[in-house]
């Protein structure tokens, strides 16, 4: 049995994951389908196509909504870390907010324009954007205490390379139980969408909450049953959460590699997450697909992404956390600079006459199967970037203020919410052009990698 600190971490040589450990990476396994069948590939982008009714208008209010969320997240997720520090066990206060969450997907079944509306749907986004952020730095922080020391980038990349399986598996779902259906015939497929869902009123695209919160619920289960608690702390109020969130911050000047660190995180993942955000309605507006392109586009980038945690943890391992993010990082760069010189009619920047190579349902030009071969390179460096980039944290942080320092990890999130988002929505807005969005991001790419340079990586 492994042997625990009197911190309450584990302190173990390498090996088979502990229960707890499995179950921390099942509830990450469990709340990824919200960010790929919700917020990125399905149901964010019949909000922005059918419930705006306007592709370049849509991803602006989806970025306004991101805005909106992400900076509420910014200031108040660091002092939720700081107060986990002092209260300890961070399960009953995460298991309410996954409650919330879980609600919140449920409740989209009901995103029409004659029963919740416009403005009430984009309410429940705002609370679920929310709520994930919150859980983000609830897990996140418990992470030291559910693995052994020696195991914490293994259970990183698990927890991503799980969220990417099950995101397969239910897009395959609705894929062969919804969206086929609806525009082919196949002796291996359904007379007709599952439970008798109509496709012309997009309830394929609005199933995907309620079956998102019921695999939520089902993948967090474990964690609130088996999983490792953190220790009971000293405890305090508001006050105390605030002077525990000040003296951490103090600790950066003298934190350098920290300081530095969270600074390029914040600044390349404001990339990162804006392009998983706004894959979807990119690919819906520039592309011009529709639930069925989108939900099979999202189900081979999630193999790649389950396959990003997995190199991710490998990269880790063989050259640190610090140049692992490197390498992910130029992988992401590469693959956004070749995707905005892809449209229907372009091919990498170049004048192409897209004649069908097949008389397939889908993909059958070559820029549109160029498009989703640079999506799914871009997925494996996305995927092992927010991997190594955990692992780099509890590398640096200390198991006393793990909370505190996801806190700051969050709000460097939450700013990548609001800021890539604004950008997005304002370049967007100004070129009434999606590729021109999409584009500036590149440079919050290059910026955070050569951050990353600078960060001095603790001895292996």
């Amino acid at each position: 049995m492994a042997a625990v600190a009197p911190t309450g971490t584990f302190d173990a040589p390498a090996g088979k994951l502990p229960a707890s450990a499995r179950a921390w990476a099942l509830y990450e396994g469990g709340r990824m389908p919200y960010v790929l069948l919700i917020k990125v590939y399905i149901f964010i982008p019949y909000l922005a196509t059918v419930l705006v009714g306007d592709p370049v208008a849509g991803q602006s209010l989806v970025a306004k909504l991101g805005m909106g969320y992400g900076l509420l997240a910014a200031l108040t997720a660091p002092l939720l870390g700081a107060a986990m520090d002092r209260i300890g066990p961070r399960k009953p206060l995460l298991g309410a907010m996954t409650a919330v969450l879980i609600a919140c997907c449920a409740s989209l079944w009901w995103a029409t324009p004659d029963g919740l509306g416009l403005a009430a749907t984009c309410a429940i986004i705002f609370v679920a954007g929310l709520m994930f952020a919150y859980t983000e730095v609830l897990h996140n922080s418990l992470l030291p205490f559910a693995a052994p020391r020696a195991q914490t980038s293994a259970t990183s990349g698990l927890g991503l390379a799980l969220g990417s399986a099950i995101s397969v598996l239910l897009l395959a779902f609705i894929l062969w139980g919804f969206a086929l259906p609806a525009k082919m015939t196949a002796a291996w497929l359904p007379a007709a969408p599952l439970f008798g869902l109509s496709a012309a009123a997009h309830e394929p695209e609005r199933i995907v909450g309620p079956i998102t919160g019921f695999i939520f619920a089902c993948g967090a289960l474990p964690l609130f049953l088996v999983g490792r608690d953190a220790p009971r702390g000293i405890g305090g109020g508001v006050g105390d959460s605030f002077r525990q969130l000040k003296a951490t911050i103090r600790t950066l000047p003298s934190h350098q590699p920290m300081a530095v660190f969270l600074l390029s995180r914040m600044t390349y993942t404001d990339g990162l997450t804006a392009i998983l955000l706004y894959t979807g309605i990119y690919a819906a507006g520039v592309m011009g697909w529709g639930a069925l392109e989108l939900t099979m586009l999202a189900i081979l980038v999630s193999c790649f992404l389950a396959v990003g945690g997995l190199v991710g943890a490998r990269l880790d391992r063989a050259f640190g956390p610090r140049r692992a993010i490197q390498v992910e990082l130029a992988i992401v760069i590469a693959g956004q600079m070749l995707l905005i010189g892809l449209a229907p009619d372009r091919l990498f920047y170049l004048p192409y006459a897209a004649e069908p190579l097949w008389n397939g349902p889908m993909f059958t030009t070559l820029p549109e199967i160029a498009f989703v071969a640079v999506a799914c390179f871009n997925a494996i460096g996305t995927c092992g970037c927010y991997a190594s980039s955990r692992s780099m944290l509890t590398s640096l942080a200390t198991p006393e203020t793990v909370g505190s320092w996801f806190g700051l990890y969050a709000l460097s999130g939450s700013v990548t919410i609001w800021l890539g988002s604004a950008l997005v929505g304002a370049v967007t807005a100004i070129w009434s052009s999606q590729q021109a969005g999409f584009a500036a991001l590149i440079a919050l790419l290059i910026a955070g990698a050569i951050g990353m340079a600078f960060v001095k990586e603790p001895a292996r």
